[in-house]
């Protein structure tokens, strides 16, 4: 593999700038914009271009035909989340290389789904899980890894291993979430983590612009934000979850008023978007409503106290 120092126009001082702001791979290199790494690194435009052009060159990255496309989706990897029934609607779990977005109005279960993701991921993928670590960015102060302890209990983990295997950031504004997430590549590769989870994605977006004369800008940041999200997903070949909030859309006067925040923008970004909502009981129902290549379906799941499980 071609190192950075051995890229045209790479010399040593501008490789030490590249890795100290996060471009550690020829994968990262390769899918950044001119204008960003210019910026970034403190270089001109156009050396930007070409830095990244002979990245793409050595990665061989362009065209393909879908056959050799579909024997790279063949190894996307996936992440039980506890419930085989949840499973099943998800094509057999949580899939690498995207992003999955679970929403829903509170106590619907999203938090406790990304808990037990991070213990799910830590499973060899006999089981059902990556063999990694997961990063757990917490928007809205509700990560606990007492929670977590109680999860482990019906799975083969050390404790403590288990704990030092999950990175945990607490956010606290957007700008910081941001930042936690630009930050992320060199952990990824530190700590060998192949989930990452932002809970929740848009509350802080939701409560710092406020009217609708701050909504292209949010909407901007957040586009921003999600394509971030996605590029870790794709280079990494990690899975991303996030949790949503909701909002009840007043102009419906029949069916379910409940709407995902973030609009379209968080719609097309999200590779899988899965709606939570309460049952009776510890039951919670699943309906997933868009994916690529999965058909709208509802599974029901409970949330016991060692997790995830089917009723």
């Amino acid at each position: 593999m071609v190192e950075l120092e051995e890229l045209p126009g790479v010399g040593p001082a501008t490789a030490a700038k590249l890795k100290e702001a996060g471009y550690t791979s020829l994968e990262t290199l390769a899918v950044a914009a001119p204008k960003e790494l210019s910026t970034t690194v403190d270089i001109g435009e156009s050396t930007a271009q070409k830095i990244i052009q002979s990245a793409r060159e050595q990665l061989e990255i362009g065209y393909s035909t879908a056959l050799e496309f579909y024997e790279i989706r063949k190894v996307v990897g996936r992440i039980t989340t506890g419930s085989e029934q949840l499973d099943a609607v998800l094509g057999g779990g949580i899939e690498t290389n995207g992003i999955t977005e679970f929403y829903g109005p509170f106590r619907s279960g999203k938090t406790q789904i990304c808990h037990e993701l991070c213990i799910k991921t830590q499973l060899p993928p006999e089981k059902g899980g990556l063999g990694g670590g997961a990063l757990y960015v917490d928007t809205e102060g509700t990560f606990r890894p007492e929670r977590l302890v109680q999860m482990m209990e019906k799975e083969d983990l050390e404790i403590d291993s288990a704990l030092q295997n999950v990175v945990y950031a607490r956010a606290y504004n957007s700008d910081h979430q941001i930042l936690l997430i630009e930050e992320a590549p060199n952990i990824i590769q530190e700590k060998n983590i192949k989930l990452v989870i932002v809970d929740a994605l848009t509350s802080y977006f939701r409560s710092e612009y406020i009217g609708r004369g701050t909504l292209a800008e949010r909407q901007q940041k957040l586009n921003k934000h999600l394509h971030q999200l996605l590029r870790l997903a794709e280079v990494h070949h990690l899975a991303v979850v996030v949790a949503n909030q909701v909002m009840a859309r007043p102009d419906m006067f029949f069916g379910d008023p409940t709407a995902p925040v973030g609009g379209h923008i968080v719609a097309h970004a999200c590779t899988t978007r899965v709606y939570l909502r309460k049952s009776k009981g510890d039951r919670r129902v699943a309906r997933v409503v868009d994916s690529p290549c999965l058909p709208e379906s509802e599974a029901v799941f409970v949330i016991k106290e060692d997790g995830i499980g089917d009723p």
